[in-house]
């Protein structure tokens, strides 16, 4: 596993005791990709990838009738936390997304929320979902789209010139790997949610809380001290109350099937 990789894992295992307490976003996309997906019953074997602490596993077990569901994440934490918060027999799975550890054709459904964007190579993740699906079968994925945190880097941009949050892929950028993929009945919705913080620390505590603190390739190894959290609320764009800020997070919901 390269360094990156590594970093992320910790991240997120680092976050596993906490990731509830803070993930008010991460449960909201995961109904609504549940909601979006149209599924009123799931059978056969089912797999979510990148299950953090089961919130989304949860769901797809009140759905399933006689169900295999396999749980998926990078972090052991992780799933050490899922298997704590579920009831009954799911399959724990300690794998990467870019390299799933199933033969080929055989799971029914791939699920998976908020997880996605933090692989470095989403064309090769989605090549492994096709490859383990079964022939005309469905894939539903939730991931975060560019305006996300666009304030915070507008904080970032009048402090210095390193990167400091992640960019994520356009929904336009998502169909064309898909459609350049083979995948077809593509379906692309997207909401921007605006959540509400007492100060710029409350945001970033809420950021490192969810693991979701990481940046990719690029990332300054500067510390984020008392006076750069100040120098971040100073520049923080106004968000028309006083006593709190805001910050956008463009949730992109998508469906599609095996040709």
């Amino acid at each position: 596993m390269d360094t990156e990789k590594q970093h992320i894992r910790y991240a997120f295992g680092n976050a596993s005791s906490h990731y509830d307490d803070f993930a008010h976003l991460q449960r909201m996309a995961g109904q609504a990709l549940v909601k979006l997906s149209n599924i009123q019953t799931l059978s056969g074997r089912v797999l979510d990838v990148g299950c953090g602490t089961g919130f989304l596993t949860g769901m797809l077990q009140q759905l399933s009738v006689d169900t295999e569901l396999l749980a998926l994440d990078l972090a052991l934490p992780m799933l050490q936390k899922a298997r704590q918060n579920l009831p009954g027999n799911v399959l724990y799975l300690c794998a990467d997304a870019e390299l799933l550890p199933l033969q080929n054709g055989v799971v029914d459904h791939v699920f998976s929320n908020l997880a996605v964007q933090w692989c470095r190579n989403l064309v090769q993740v989605l090549a492994e979902f096709q490859r383990v699906l079964k022939s005309g079968h469905s894939l539903c994925f939730s991931t975060f789209g560019p305006e996300t945190l666009f304030e915070l880097k507008q904080a970032w941009a009048k402090i210095d010139h390193y990167r400091h949050v992640n960019d994520f892929y356009s929904v336009e950028q998502l169909k064309h790997f898909l459609i350049q993929g083979g995948w077809r009945d593509i379906q692309v919705e997207h909401k921007t949610y605006q959540l509400a913080y007492s100060s710029v620390w409350m945001l970033m505590r809420e950021l490192k809380g969810l693991g979701a603190n990481y940046v990719h390739v690029g990332r300054t190894e500067h510390l984020t001290g008392k006076s750069k959290l100040q120098q971040l609320q100073n520049h923080y764009p106004c968000s028309g109350h006083s006593d709190s800020i805001s910050a956008s997070y463009e949730v992109i919901w998508v469906s599609a099937r095996v040709a």
